[in-house]
Protein backbone atom coordinates (compact mmCIF):
# COMPACT_ATOMS: atom_id res chain seq x y z
CA UNK A 1 0.00 0.00 0.00
CA UNK A 2 2.57 2.11 1.26
CA UNK A 3 6.42 2.40 0.45
CA UNK A 4 8.98 4.92 1.66
CA UNK A 5 12.04 5.63 0.61
CA UNK A 6 15.21 7.98 2.03
CA UNK A 7 11.51 10.01 3.82
CA UNK A 8 12.73 12.60 6.65
CA UNK A 9 11.01 15.46 8.02
CA UNK A 10 12.44 18.65 9.80
CA UNK A 11 11.37 21.49 11.30
CA UNK A 12 13.03 24.33 11.13
CA UNK A 13 16.81 22.60 12.20
CA UNK A 14 15.43 19.51 14.05
CA UNK A 15 14.75 16.72 12.25
CA UNK A 16 11.97 14.51 13.74
CA UNK A 17 11.91 12.07 11.04
CA UNK A 18 14.02 9.59 8.90
CA UNK A 19 13.08 6.29 7.53
CA UNK A 20 15.66 5.54 5.01
CA UNK A 21 13.15 1.93 3.83
CA UNK A 22 9.73 0.87 5.26
CA UNK A 23 6.52 -0.84 3.35
CA UNK A 24 3.48 -1.12 4.82
CA UNK A 25 1.44 -4.20 3.24
CA UNK A 26 -1.57 -3.43 1.57
CA UNK A 27 -4.66 -5.21 3.58
CA UNK A 28 -3.19 -5.53 7.11
CA UNK A 29 -3.37 -4.20 10.79
CA UNK A 30 -0.28 -2.18 11.08
CA UNK A 31 1.02 -0.79 14.39
CA UNK A 32 3.11 1.91 14.64
CA UNK A 33 4.14 1.98 18.46
CA UNK A 34 7.36 3.02 20.22
CA UNK A 35 7.79 6.05 23.80
CA UNK A 36 6.66 10.01 22.91
CA UNK A 37 8.00 11.86 20.37
CA UNK A 38 9.09 9.00 18.56
CA UNK A 39 7.91 10.27 15.25
CA UNK A 40 5.13 8.13 14.83
CA UNK A 41 2.17 10.67 14.67
CA UNK A 42 4.63 12.67 12.35
CA UNK A 43 5.11 9.81 9.93
CA UNK A 44 1.29 9.20 9.87
CA UNK A 45 0.44 12.59 8.92
CA UNK A 46 2.78 12.28 6.01
CA UNK A 47 1.34 9.31 4.68
CA UNK A 48 -1.85 11.00 4.73
CA UNK A 49 -0.50 13.66 2.97
CA UNK A 50 -1.65 16.77 5.72
CA UNK A 51 2.77 17.93 5.21
CA UNK A 52 4.70 16.88 2.64
CA UNK A 53 8.41 15.60 3.35
CA UNK A 54 11.26 17.71 3.79
CA UNK A 55 13.50 14.74 1.90
CA UNK A 56 12.65 11.38 0.13
CA UNK A 57 9.64 10.05 -1.42
CA UNK A 58 6.22 7.92 -0.11
CA UNK A 59 5.00 5.84 -3.33
CA UNK A 60 1.29 4.42 -2.93
CA UNK A 61 -0.18 1.81 -4.88
CA UNK A 62 3.60 2.48 -6.60
CA UNK A 63 2.67 6.53 -7.49
CA UNK A 64 5.13 8.44 -5.78
CA UNK A 65 2.72 10.87 -3.97
CA UNK A 66 5.48 13.96 -4.79
CA UNK A 67 4.66 13.95 -8.09
CA UNK A 68 1.15 13.27 -8.35
CA UNK A 69 -1.10 15.25 -9.88
CA UNK A 70 -3.94 15.86 -7.20
CA UNK A 71 -3.50 15.46 -3.43
CA UNK A 72 -6.96 16.15 -2.92
CA UNK A 73 -7.73 12.78 -5.11
CA UNK A 74 -5.26 10.45 -3.09
CA UNK A 75 -6.12 11.84 -0.04
CA UNK A 76 -10.23 10.75 -0.87
CA UNK A 77 -9.16 7.31 -0.62
CA UNK A 78 -7.68 7.56 2.74
CA UNK A 79 -9.68 8.55 5.89
CA UNK A 80 -7.83 9.24 9.82
CA UNK A 81 -8.86 9.51 13.03
CA UNK A 82 -7.03 11.36 15.65
CA UNK A 83 -6.22 11.05 19.21
CA UNK A 84 -8.63 13.76 20.05
CA UNK A 85 -12.17 13.37 18.02
CA UNK A 86 -12.80 16.93 15.96
CA UNK A 87 -16.64 17.14 14.80
CA UNK A 88 -18.54 19.92 13.32
CA UNK A 89 -21.26 21.55 14.29
CA UNK A 90 -24.58 19.95 13.74
CA UNK A 91 -26.08 16.20 14.28
CA UNK A 92 -24.20 12.99 14.39
CA UNK A 93 -25.94 12.49 11.03
CA UNK A 94 -24.45 15.72 9.28
CA UNK A 95 -21.02 14.98 10.43
CA UNK A 96 -21.03 11.53 9.19
CA UNK A 97 -22.26 12.30 6.02
CA UNK A 98 -19.82 15.02 5.23
CA UNK A 99 -17.82 13.25 3.25
CA UNK A 100 -20.24 11.67 1.19
CA UNK A 101 -21.74 15.19 0.25
CA UNK A 102 -18.79 16.54 -0.67
CA UNK A 103 -17.77 14.23 -3.27
CA UNK A 104 -21.52 14.75 -4.64
CA UNK A 105 -23.35 11.25 -3.80
CA UNK A 106 -27.26 11.74 -3.81
CA UNK A 107 -28.99 12.13 -0.94
CA UNK A 108 -30.80 8.53 -1.04
CA UNK A 109 -27.30 7.37 -0.89
CA UNK A 110 -26.18 9.19 1.59
CA UNK A 111 -28.83 8.29 3.67
CA UNK A 112 -28.76 4.87 2.98
CA UNK A 113 -24.53 4.72 3.94
CA UNK A 114 -25.17 6.57 6.59
CA UNK A 115 -28.11 4.66 8.72
CA UNK A 116 -25.72 1.52 7.89
CA UNK A 117 -22.47 2.83 9.10
CA UNK A 118 -24.20 4.24 12.73
CA UNK A 119 -25.98 1.03 13.42
CA UNK A 120 -22.46 -0.85 12.45
CA UNK A 121 -21.09 1.76 15.41
CA UNK A 122 -23.69 1.48 17.58
CA UNK A 123 -25.22 4.92 17.08
CA UNK A 124 -28.09 4.95 14.85
CA UNK A 125 -30.42 6.39 17.75
CA UNK A 126 -28.20 9.67 17.83
CA UNK A 127 -28.55 10.51 14.62
CA UNK A 128 -30.08 13.75 15.62
CA UNK A 129 -28.08 14.74 18.62
CA UNK A 130 -26.22 17.61 18.28
CA UNK A 131 -22.21 15.86 17.84
CA UNK A 132 -20.90 18.47 20.33
CA UNK A 133 -23.05 17.06 23.04
CA UNK A 134 -21.91 13.51 22.94
CA UNK A 135 -19.79 11.59 25.80
CA UNK A 136 -16.05 11.02 24.62
CA UNK A 137 -16.57 7.55 23.85
CA UNK A 138 -19.57 8.62 21.78
CA UNK A 139 -17.53 11.41 19.98
CA UNK A 140 -15.04 9.17 19.10
CA UNK A 141 -17.20 6.28 17.70
CA UNK A 142 -19.05 9.16 15.63
CA UNK A 143 -15.49 10.38 14.22
CA UNK A 144 -14.71 6.87 13.13
CA UNK A 145 -18.20 6.32 11.61
CA UNK A 146 -17.41 9.33 9.07
CA UNK A 147 -14.16 7.55 8.77
CA UNK A 148 -15.79 4.12 7.85
CA UNK A 149 -18.49 5.19 5.77
CA UNK A 150 -16.83 6.48 2.31
CA UNK A 151 -15.42 2.67 2.94
CA UNK A 152 -11.42 3.89 2.47
CA UNK A 153 -8.88 2.03 1.26
CA UNK A 154 -6.46 3.14 3.64
CA UNK A 155 -7.84 4.03 7.59
CA UNK A 156 -5.25 5.85 9.19
CA UNK A 157 -5.77 5.87 13.04
CA UNK A 158 -3.56 8.50 15.81
CA UNK A 159 -3.96 6.83 19.52
CA UNK A 160 -8.02 6.30 19.03
CA UNK A 161 -8.65 4.49 22.30
CA UNK A 162 -5.79 6.60 24.55
CA UNK A 163 -8.87 8.50 26.37
CA UNK A 164 -11.51 5.89 26.03
CA UNK A 165 -12.69 3.43 29.28
CA UNK A 166 -12.35 -0.57 28.45
CA UNK A 167 -15.78 -0.90 27.07
CA UNK A 168 -15.11 1.48 24.39
CA UNK A 169 -11.91 0.75 23.48
CA UNK A 170 -12.87 -2.81 23.07
CA UNK A 171 -16.01 -1.50 20.67
CA UNK A 172 -13.38 0.49 18.52
CA UNK A 173 -11.15 -2.77 18.38
CA UNK A 174 -13.82 -4.51 17.06
CA UNK A 175 -14.93 -2.21 14.58
CA UNK A 176 -11.25 -1.77 13.46
CA UNK A 177 -11.15 -5.63 13.11
CA UNK A 178 -14.31 -5.25 11.26
CA UNK A 179 -13.09 -2.71 8.90
CA UNK A 180 -9.84 -4.58 7.66
CA UNK A 181 -11.93 -8.03 7.81
CA UNK A 182 -15.04 -7.06 6.16
CA UNK A 183 -13.83 -4.11 3.97
CA UNK A 184 -10.60 -5.25 2.92
CA UNK A 185 -8.98 -1.25 4.11
CA UNK A 186 -5.29 -1.56 5.47
CA UNK A 187 -5.44 -0.48 8.84
CA UNK A 188 -2.31 1.99 10.26
CA UNK A 189 -2.55 2.39 14.13
CA UNK A 190 -0.49 4.80 16.44
CA UNK A 191 -0.42 3.24 19.94
CA UNK A 192 1.59 3.50 22.91
CA UNK A 193 -0.49 0.65 24.50
CA UNK A 194 1.57 -2.45 23.45
CA UNK A 195 -0.93 -4.82 24.90
CA UNK A 196 -3.39 -3.56 21.90
CA UNK A 197 -0.47 -3.56 19.39
CA UNK A 198 -0.24 -7.14 20.28
CA UNK A 199 -4.21 -8.10 20.15
CA UNK A 200 -5.04 -5.95 17.06
CA UNK A 201 -2.13 -5.65 14.81
CA UNK A 202 -0.64 -8.04 12.19
CA UNK A 203 2.73 -6.37 12.19
CA UNK A 204 4.43 -3.49 14.40
CA UNK A 205 7.12 -0.86 13.48
CA UNK A 206 8.71 0.17 16.50
CA UNK A 207 9.99 3.64 16.78
CA UNK A 208 12.21 6.09 18.70
CA UNK A 209 13.98 9.01 18.19
CA UNK A 210 12.55 9.45 14.87
CA UNK A 211 14.36 6.45 13.28
CA UNK A 212 12.56 2.66 12.66
CA UNK A 213 14.06 0.29 15.10
CA UNK A 214 12.56 -2.62 14.06
CA UNK A 215 9.30 -3.97 12.64
CA UNK A 216 8.30 -6.97 11.08
CA UNK A 217 5.25 -9.80 12.13
CA UNK A 218 3.66 -9.07 15.81
CA UNK A 219 4.08 -12.21 16.97
CA UNK A 220 7.80 -12.25 15.72
CA UNK A 221 8.22 -9.03 17.18
CA UNK A 222 6.81 -9.82 20.58
CA UNK A 223 8.20 -13.24 20.99
CA UNK A 224 11.83 -12.57 20.13
CA UNK A 225 12.72 -8.61 19.34
CA UNK A 226 16.08 -7.91 18.07
CA UNK A 227 16.54 -4.80 19.19
CA UNK A 228 17.32 -4.41 23.11
CA UNK A 229 14.92 -1.26 22.75
CA UNK A 230 12.50 -2.77 21.24
CA UNK A 231 12.49 -5.38 24.33
CA UNK A 232 12.36 -2.57 26.89
CA UNK A 233 9.68 -0.97 25.53
CA UNK A 234 7.84 -4.17 25.44
CA UNK A 235 8.69 -4.84 29.03
CA UNK A 236 7.65 -1.17 29.86
CA UNK A 237 11.03 0.34 30.67
CA UNK A 238 11.67 3.85 29.91
CA UNK A 239 13.59 3.92 26.09
CA UNK A 240 15.11 6.62 24.85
Amino acid sequence: MFALEGLAKTYGAREVLRVEELSFPAGLIHGLMGPSGAGKSTLLRLLNLLETPTAGRILYRGLDVGRYGSRLELRRRMAMVFQKPVLFDGTVFDNVAYGLKVRGLRNPVVREKVTDTLRAVGLEYLEKAQARTLSGGEAQRVALARALVIEPDVLLLDEPTSNLDPHNVALLEDLIRGTNGGRGSTVILVTHNVFQAERLTDRVVFMCDGRVVEEGPTAEVFTSPREERTRAFIRGDMVY
